[in-house]
């Protein structure tokens, strides 16, 4: 697993990396801020990047959405010290993968780690609870989730397996890319959802799809 870490405090930073490097974790680079990250992502493709919210230059939504956007392979993971209930919806709709506080314990982050490989977003259990409260409001209905075509009910059964590569999904269901796209803007539509991570979340929770990243 490749990892990018970007915070702006250094000696945070430092820390990180070592607490990653001696799990066997490859760290491929390091940013200060939002900018550095983008720049990092482009030349190093990490599978997954650490990101902190409040940083100079260009903040961590704002790198986070760029990211989701131009990467849609690469998982964002928010690691914060805040637990603002606006900063993690925000995180969500800029497309995060999930969003961990820092002063969580080393194996709760380990745990948070391999669930993310596996294609699993990640909250710690309070802030899941915010998450699904928030969802519950606002949740697509049965009859949205009836309207899914066998194709994109099989598309959505491989991303709660873990197959989140666009190039993947085409080659396991023999379609082009571009039709992946397709089909994944019409899921997200038809669910009222904004990214993979909440069409993911919303399958596990509701039982939509029933199959689950095979365990190690």
């Amino acid at each position: 697993m490749r990892l990018l870490i970007v915070d702006d405090h250094a000696l945070f930073r430092d820390g990180l990396r070592s607490l990653l490097e001696a799990r066997g974790f490859t760290v491929v680079g390091e940013a200060a801020n939002g900018r550095e990250a983008i720049e990092l992502a482009r030349r190093t493709r990490p599978d997954i990047v650490l990101m902190d919210l409040t940083m100079p230059d260009v903040d961590g939504l704002t790198a986070t959405r760029i990211l989701a956007t131009e990467f849609p392979d690469v998982k964002v993971v928010v690691l914060t010290a805040s637990d603002d209930e606006a900063d993690l919806f925000e995180a969500i709709k800029s497309g995060a993968y999930g969003y961990l506080l820092k002063n969580l314990e080393a194996e709760e982050f380990f745990r948070a780690l391999e669930a993310v490989q596996a294609g699993i977003p990640v909250f710690t259990p309070r802030l899941a609870r915010r998450v699904l409260e928030e969802f519950r409001g606002r949740a697509p209905s049965r009859q949205d989730a009836m309207e899914l075509t066998e194709r994109e009910r099989e598309l959505l059964e491989l991303l709660v397996q873990g197959v989140t590569s666009n190039r993947e999904l085409a080659q396991r269901l023999y379609i082009s890319e571009n039709t992946v796209k397709y089909h994944l803007r019409n899921i997200m539509h038809k669910l009222h959802l904004e990214n993979r991570a909440q069409v993911i979340a919303y399958a596990l929770r509701t039982g939509l799809v029933r199959s689950r990243p095979e365990q190690s």
